[in-house]
């Protein structure tokens, strides 16, 4: 599967972005998806999970209750609100179809498809 991310932009501090993953499948129902982010000189870190079924989703801790995962039938999306100069970074998605239905990845080793990343600047 080939997974192409847009939406990322530069904004201010407190505004609101989505961000789309594009899959290269008809349906992207037997996958798990999943969202993270490289800031500069920093490793990649989870953002958020999502299960192949729809039925979980993990974030992590500092993007809980601001970020939202959710997919249909072809894409992956991240809503992102009350954004911080902190979340400035590459935003990448990737996509699962080895580990469970009902899993949620955290880990990169998790996934087997990644797309490029959309850049999402934020501004103080």
């Amino acid at each position: 599967v080939q997974l192409t991310e847009s939406g990322g932009e530069l904004v201010q501090a407190g505004d609101s972005l989505r961000l789309s993953c594009e899959a290269s499948v008809d349906n992207i129902g037997n996958y798990a998806m999943g969202w993270f982010r490289q800031a500069p000189g920093k490793a990649r870190e989870f953002v958020a999970g999502i299960s192949a079924t729809g039925g979980s989703s993990l974030y992590a801790t500092s993007m809980e209750g601001r970020f939202t995962i959710s997919k249909d039938s072809t894409k992956l999306y991240l809503q992102m609100n009350t954004l911080e100069p902190e979340d400035t970074a590459m935003y990448y998605c990737a996509a699962s179809a080895k580990i469970d239905r009902q899993a949620v990845g955290v880990l990169e080793e998790h996934y087997e498809a990644w797309g490029r990343g959309t850049q999402v600047s934020v501004s103080s």
